[in-house]
């Protein structure tokens, strides 16, 4: 029956996209418990595939009038070999990027303390030593012992009953600047991307446009579905499109 496989029908995409932008509007830190299994993994295939067709509409139209290189892509295809690439593009770095930026969307001491911990080391390599996530150069080791020990200064101060207390109100009456904040970090933090030079930082809402997308819809699947979902999206992403430059070209 046509009524089971929902992916097919048009109208199913509008009222994800309605359902996608009521939560954006007024963001609520409720899992959609109404929800079978079965219609979250369709959820979650049918928003993969309209931030396809964003994503890539985005790039096209933007690259009709300008195209800057995106070091990090180059640097990661320099240094790894098919194989490794999609480990590294398609599997750790998308699981370090959402326990970063989504994972603690709900609040658990130890969420809290891992986002902490990953986050130290994203600014630590990028903004501080002006490397990569996955370089294993001089600094790696510093970069990792830092973020550990925030992660558990973190965790040993949240940990603690009264503070406890205090984040769980916080995140409970101040979810939605909390997932307008995780949206809006995800994407203008992937100038690190490209070169830091004037165009670049003048056109950044609009070169980080497709992750404020994707950044709005896997903070929505995290909170409705559960992490594995925006997990899973991530990685289906990141594996396509590495997966599309060994592609030979003509």
């Amino acid at each position: 029956m046509i009524v089971s496989y929902p992916l097919i029908k048009p109208k199913y995409y509008k009222s994800l996209l309605i359902e996608l932008v009521n939560f954006i509007r007024r963001p609520k830190n409720e899992p959609s418990i109404e929800k079978s299994t079965r219609h979250k993994i369709y959820d979650t295939i049918g928003l993969f595939l309209i931030k396809l067709v964003f994503s890539i509409t985005v790039a096209s139209l933007l690259q009709l009038v300008y195209e800057p290189e995106n070091q990090t892509s180059v640097s990661m295809s320099e240094r790894f070999g098919p194989l490794a690439l999609l480990l590294v593009g398609g599997i750790i770095l998308p699981i370090f990027e959402e326990i970063t930026f989504r994972l603690s969307l709900k609040f658990k001491p130890l969420y809290l303390a891992l986002t902490s911990g990953t986050f130290t080391y994203y600014i630590m390599t990028k903004a501080v030593f002006k490397s990569r996530l996955s370089m294993v150069d001089d600094t790696f080791w510093y970069r990792v012992l830092v973020g550990v020990m925030t992660m558990l200064i973190v965790y040993m101060i949240s940990s603690r009953r009264p503070i406890r207390q205090v984040l769980q109100q916080f995140w409970k009456t101040q979810f939605k600047w909390i997932y307008y904040l995780s949206c809006i970090s995800f994407a203008w933090l992937h100038i690190f991307n490209f070169e830091l030079n004037v165009a670049n930082l003048l056109l950044l809402p609009i070169l980080t446009l497709p992750q404020l997308f994707s950044a709005t819809i896997t903070g929505y699947t995290r909170v409705a579905f559960g992490f594995k979902y925006p997990l899973l999206i991530h990685m289906a992403t990141n594996t396509l499109f590495l997966s599309l430059t060994f592609l030979p070209l003509k």
